[in-house]
């Protein structure tokens, strides 16, 4: 499938998407409900494909890959250790299919992809000098471990009566519209993590490191420091406050732990047929890690929008990020002139 008729390619070998980012038809006046319902319903939107997959994903995990609550009443080794193994496998099997297709086997080559050079090596900013291995090492040494480590509480808890239960078969409708607000809660906590992680201190002790993926691909999604892992993966004790059952727990989780991969895969598109493709939605996260200071949040409410720091990818956008660095830049001077003024 040809990517020139979707977007441009510069001398470095950079793709850029003509269609501009936009956030989904939910936080806008006057109401457009014909508009919304084709988003929430359709394909691509907000159920269609992704979140739909998390779910589904969710579900067989529930049903099929989870010990029974009474199990798990009691910490013990023997399902603390399964449930990491589980982990480890989906990761490995997600993350590791992006990367096969698209960056071993090359299965499109470079089209849809946003920088046109592949994953570092010799990069002392790395572990072991290459951008693969450093982020598979801090995927799957320490993101599935911490996942597994919240997931394993929050059933425990389940278990215990420690936190509010709600059964499908007694409430569906409430079931329901938690299993739709899971993905818009993981995007307002993200954002309120992701930019506690900006804050300089922050920045340097702990973010810098997944910040080292300027070019990131698949297994950067999760590539972080044990404390923005942390930070990170707390998004699921909500459910240790609001009534929920653990599929939503687990739901949460997943989505958490996977979205990442497909949020990072460095292409615009996976292509899947001749005239098919499905839309990875990347782009705006990708812009972040290429310019540090915008789009902090990827879903459904427009934070960046009403904090000024979102960047559709357009001439108009990056101009109006410019002028907000170089303000940021003439006040500081500005500050600092003051105090050596001052001590002088």
């Amino acid at each position: 499938m040809d990517d020139a008729p979707y977007g441009t390619r510069d001398k470095r070998g950079d793709w850029k998407p003509l269609k501009r980012i936009e956030y989904p038809p939910v936080f806008i006046w006057p109401a457009r409900p014909l508009k919304f319902l084709r988003w929430l319903f359709g394909y691509p939107g907000f159920i269609l494909p992704w979140n739909l997959f998390y779910a589904a994903a969710a579900t067989v995990l529930w049903f099929a890959l989870t010990p029974p609550l009474e199990t798990m009443r009691e910490f013990s080794a023997g399902w603390l250790l399964y449930l990491l193994a589980r982990n480890a496998v989906i990761t490995l099997l997600f993350f590791g299919a992006f990367h096969l297709r698209l960056y071993v086997r090359k299965r499109q080559g470079t089209s849809f992809k946003f920088n046109g050079k592949w994953p570092a090596t010799g990069n002392p900013a790395f572990l072991f000098r290459t951008q693969t291995v450093d982020n598979m090492v801090w995927t799957l040494a320490s993101a599935v471990p911490l996942w597994t480590a919240y997931e394993a509480l929050t059933l425990w808890a389940f278990a215990n009566g420690y936190v509010p239960f709600v059964n499908f078969a007694e409430h569906p409708a409430y079931f329901a519209a938690v299993m739709l607000l899971v993905p818009v809660w993981r995007d307002l906590h993200f954002y309120l993590v992701h930019r506690l992680l900006h804050w300089p201190p922050l920045y340097h002790a702990v973010h810098k490191l997944h910040h080292n993926n300027v070019n990131p691909g698949p297994w950067s999604g999760l590539a972080m420091h044990p404390v923005e892992h942390l930070l990170y993966f707390s998004c699921v004790l909500i459910h240790w406050i609001v009534p929920s059952h653990p599929l939503h727990a687990i739901f949460n989780l997943v989505h958490a732990g996977l979205a990442p991969a497909p949020g990072h895969v460095g292409f615009d598109k996976l292509v899947v047929g001749r005239d098919q493709a499905i839309d990875t939605h990347s782009y705006d996260h990708y812009l972040h890690h290429k310019y540090f200071e915008c789009n902090y949040a990827d879903g459904v409410v427009p934070l960046d929008k009403w904090f000024g720091t979102f960047h559709d990818g357009s001439k108009e956008a990056q101009e109006a990020m410019d002028r907000r660095f170089l303000e940021r830049a003439r006040k500081q001077a500005e500050k600092r002139a003051r105090r050596e003024a001052k001590t002088g």
